[in-house]
């Protein structure tokens, strides 16, 4: 079955929901679990862009997400297993979040992607996108798509 269990968290409640999902599996399925979070470092540019730090926003960008793994950590170790916990930065223009998952899940390798999803439809969905879905259809990897409330 699944000995290698990949997931992707961002802090917001759907994810959540996914790493209490996979803490499950893995603590079940005695399977290693690895959390991972995808920041994007910013390109700031054009109008208002000599009023930024852009050092200030990349360096608030990349605790955000250590904090979020540190936190994600944690509520695996309170479930009783232990995880491994990487940041994956996005610092190419046109890398999307999508693909930084899929390839994280063929690199380590995983078995199976657990991914929260926040159900968005219609306008909210075409104009936001989702990450779970474009992991479920480009991902080599099986995906559980996990609804948050």
């Amino acid at each position: 079955m699944y000995k290698h269990i990949l997931v992707a968290v961002d802090g917001s409640n759907a994810s959540n929901l996914a790493l209490e999902e996979a803490a499950k599996l893995a603590k079940e399925l005695k399977a290693q679990l690895r959390i991972i979070t995808v920041v994007e470092e910013l390109i700031l540019s054009g109008a208002g862009a000599d009023y930024v730090d852009v050092n200030e926003v990349r360096k608030a960008v990349v605790h955000y997400g250590e904090d979020a793994l540190k936190k994600a950590k944690d509520a695996a170790h309170e479930l009783g297993v232990e995880a491994e916990a990487k940041l994956v930065q996005i610092k190419r223009f046109g890398d999307r979040v999508t693909d930084a998952i899929a390839h994280e899940a063929d690199a380590w390798p995983a078995d199976l992607i657990v991914i929260g999803t926040h159900g968005r439809r219609g306008f909210n969905h075409l104009l936001m996108g989702s990450v779970a879905e474009g992991v479920a259809r480009i991902a080599a990897k099986p995906v559980l798509l996990i609804r948050g409330k």
